[in-house]
């Protein structure tokens, strides 16, 4: 927050908040792993997805209101387009995508909905943050951690953190998940960040309203 004298509430880890299209690099994630590639077709187009008995039909849209038709994966990625990620979704079915969740270490469970894969689900800024560090460093998820060390006066030593790493997904995988995720940068959603003249991979991410808008990205030695 901005005043720690009014609010001792940390945004960055305590806040739980809708992540948005941030969510679909784990979707795709899941894809690949699952034989897709960046060149596989899609479809951008008015689509109805049954969503259960009795309810009312789940019609995704995207953000600018327009649909782009056939498309690659790549693109629909780079273009944040919807229609494509609750495809996938539903053909990978949510039971699937969920332990990808997991393993990025996102808090909770996944909602087991197709609007998951437009991040109907919650996070932290930090736990996600922490969730892309595992696409540059070869598939290896880094522990966030706030204290490094602590030493004393004499510059003794008194604890020092020990690095805790686990093991989100394959090395190939992150390896296309950081090429798609460059793309977005370059073509995409985040290509005002190109500005920066700078090796930069990312996704956007907005939620309903626009009450949040998300980048999360990275360069080759730092996530942010």
């Amino acid at each position: 927050g901005f005043s720690f004298q009014r609010s001792k509430f940390n945004r960055a880890t305590q806040a739980l908040r809708q992540i948005g299209s941030t969510f679909k690099p784990i979707l795709y994630t899941a894809a690949i792993d699952r034989g897709l590639t960046p060149a596989t077709m899609l479809v951008d187009e008015p689509h109805a997805f049954e969503v259960g008995t009795g309810q009312a039909l789940y019609e995704p849209r995207n953000y600018d209101g327009k649909f782009d038709g056939p498309l690659t994966l790549r693109t629909a990625l780079e273009r944040s387009r919807n229609v494509p990620a609750v495809l996938v979704m539903e053909m990978l079915g949510p039971a699937q995508v969920a332990p990808y969740a997991t393993r990025f270490g996102l808090p909770g469970e996944l909602p087991p909905y197709l609007s998951s894969a437009l991040g109907a689900g919650e996070s932290t800024l930090l736990a996600l943050t922490s969730a892309y560090s595992a696409f540059p460093n070869h598939g290896v998820r880094m522990e966030p951690a706030q204290v490094l060390s602590v030493s004393d006066r004499e510059g003794v030593t008194l604890e020092e953190h020990t690095p805790v790493a686990r093991d989100a997904i394959r090395a190939d995988t992150a390896y296309v998940m950081t090429s798609l995720l460059r793309g977005v940068v370059q073509r995409g959603t985040a290509a005002s960040a190109a500005a920066l003249k700078w090796p930069l991979a990312g996704k956007t991410g907005t939620v309903n309203d626009y009450t949040d808008a998300w980048f999360v990205g990275f360069d080759p030695e730092i996530t942010l």
